[in-house]
């Protein structure tokens, strides 16, 4: 679809897959890239797989352009966020294939899957925000509450764990962990069972499951987002 993101389109799945020979950083041109196939995806009514380059699903956002604050950064954090929610809602099972590292915001794409199979090795899987110094925004605290456990989401989002994948199913990240090597097979096998899924049934129930979540994901968007501007707003100009 792009420099950034490309569709593929079989048998009624969508992988939509980031590459940009790096560690996939979600900056503004990757988050756009990344609508767009996901809209495409929804046009399509498609199962979406959502992975990564092998190594690395993604580094989280742009840091540099998130440290140099501006509206570009508001701008960022949202698009961000709101991509999160728009997975969380879609109307089409969506299946994460996680390559490899996960960080900060790939994290919380990661646990905005519906099923989640990770690819066993030496990755993390980890919000660290509090460890760099950023707290936690809301919307990624309400991401990671849906999914993680108790203690997880503790360890998770207040002491910035690091979590390996093998531990990750327990902690909630991950529903499912294979070698590397099986990943996109594994990927492919689970979502033509997911294609199988009656789809107006499971856009239905998944609505109904995840409305409060979709209340309180909203609300905290909006939330962050008015904090950021009008910090902004009350900075000095240069």
């Amino acid at each position: 679809m792009g420099a950034l993101v490309s569709y593929r389109l079989c048998d009624s799945v969508a992988t939509i897959t980031m590459d940009d020979g790096k560690v996939n950083v979600l900056s503004q041109a990757m988050l756009t890239e990344l609508g767009a196939a996901v809209g495409r995806a929804e046009a399509d009514r498609a199962v979406v797989v959502l992975t990564g380059r092998e190594g690395v699903f993604s580094a989280g956002f742009d840091l540099p352009v998130l440290r140099a604050g501006g509206t570009e950064a508001a701008d960022l954090m949202r698009a961000g966020f709101d991509l999160a929610a728009r997975l969380l809602a879609l109307p089409t099972p969506v299946l994460v294939a996680c390559g490899g590292h996960a960080v900060a915001m790939g994290a919380f794409l990661v646990l905005s899957g519906d099923y989640r199979i990770g690819a066993s090795g030496g990755y993390k899987i980890t919000a660290n925000e509090v460890a760099i110094g950023i707290t936690m925004p809301r919307a990624a605290v309400e991401i990671c509450r849906q999914r993680l456990t108790p203690a997880a989401l503790n360890r998770a989002v207040v002491l910035a764990e690091v979590f390996p994948p093998d531990n990750a199913i327990a902690a909630g990240f991950l529903d499912r962990v294979v070698p590397a090597a099986e990943l996109a097979q594994a990927a492919a096998a689970a979502a033509a069972k997911l294609a199988s899924l009656d789809r107006e049934a499971h856009a239905a129930t998944k609505q109904r499951a995840r409305q409060l979540l979709g209340h309180a994901l909203r609300d905290a968007i909006d939330a962050d987002d008015a904090e950021f501007r009008a910090r902004l707003a009350a900075e000095p100009a240069a």
